[in-house]
């Protein structure tokens, strides 16, 4: 009975108009249905909530309650369709978060898509994986797409798609490299909180290498700003200046010939993408929309 705001509408009418008859004609039905309907409610709540009088009608003590609560569900009522036409007429913002190689060298490519699918804004934020998962939690964007799966009890991961980091330089550099040639670099590293720097210790780890014994020669907090590191980077073909990025991130200069990439013999870094939303949006039309198109790209 509740759900039905009809009869919602109808008494709240009543009690306003003080008449049957008035809210009748203001809500455009007959006098009967109207009656009908007190009558309906009455029955649902097992009370008289109207007495009628000569000089109008009275909310009975029990009537006066319902009143109240029927108050609280008009103004959420109110409120949302106010939400509805903020959608309708393309007033509201869709905010993505996502992590530095995704924001800045995957997601561009699809986002005048996903605008296209919500019919409104998007603005996306860009931070790394820790950062953006925060930023979800406190509600401040929609969706999150991250290259580290920090899990958490009120989010929902679905696994995107795959990415293959790659050491690279911007001296030419032959198609793989022996592990025991990774000393013989020039690094520049990602800082340790970052997903990439964690994913490539693991696997030197693995390999027996220990980078602390690399030639590093600057820390960086960024994809982009990695990139544009060794891009300017002095070009020495006997010490290359190297690091390790997502292929993505370099795949236009890779082409064009002013980078150049190299796979570590016998070693992948491999490692894949998450879409990531709060539990509580499980059934929102925007996200499952959002998801449903970013599912079917395939990128490696």
């Amino acid at each position: 009975m509740l759900r039905d705001f009809s009869k919602i509408q109808t008494f709240l009418t009543v009690v306003r108009e003080k008449s049957f008859s008035r809210a009748s004609k203001k809500l455009g039905i007959s006098q009967p249905a109207v009656t009908q309907q007190i009558k309906l409610l009455e029955d649902y709540v097992e009370t008289k909530i109207l007495d009628r009088k000569k000089n109008g009608i009275r909310l009975t003590k029990e009537g006066e309650e319902i009143y109240s609560v029927m108050l609280k569900l008009e103004k959420c009522i109110y409120n949302a369709e106010k939400e509805m036409l903020k959608v309708i007429n393309k007033e509201i913002t869709f905010v993505m978060g996502a992590s530095f190689t995704i924001g800045n060298y995957i997601l561009p490519n699809y986002l005048n898509k996903i605008k296209e699918k919500v019919k409104n804004n998007i603005l996306l934020k860009i931070d790394l994986s820790k950062n953006i998962l925060e930023l979800l939690e406190d509600k401040k964007i929609d969706l999150a797409l991250i290259e580290a799966p920090i899990f958490k009890d009120n989010m929902l991961y679905r696994e995107w798609m795959s990415d293959e980091l790659v050491l690279f330089s911007n001296s030419p550099l032959p198609r793989y490299i022996k592990r025991e040639e990774l000393s013989n670099f020039a690094w520049i590293c990602r800082e340790e909180e970052s997903h990439t720097r964690q994913l490539v210790s693991e696997v030197f780890e693995e390999m027996g290498v220990d980078c602390k014994s690399f030639d590093i020669k600057s820390i960086v907090s960024s994809s982009t700003a990695l990139k544009q590191s060794i891009l300017k980077a002095p070009k020495d073909e006997d010490k290359p200046v190297v690091s390790i990025i997502s292929s993505s991130v370099i795949e236009d200069e890779v082409k064009n010939g002013m980078l150049y990439s190299a796979k570590i013999r016998g070693y992948k870094f491999k490692r894949s993408l998450y879409i990531t939303y709060l539990k509580e949006r499980r059934h929102d039309a925007f996200i499952d929309s959002i998801i449903d198109f970013l599912m079917n790209i395939k990128k490696i």
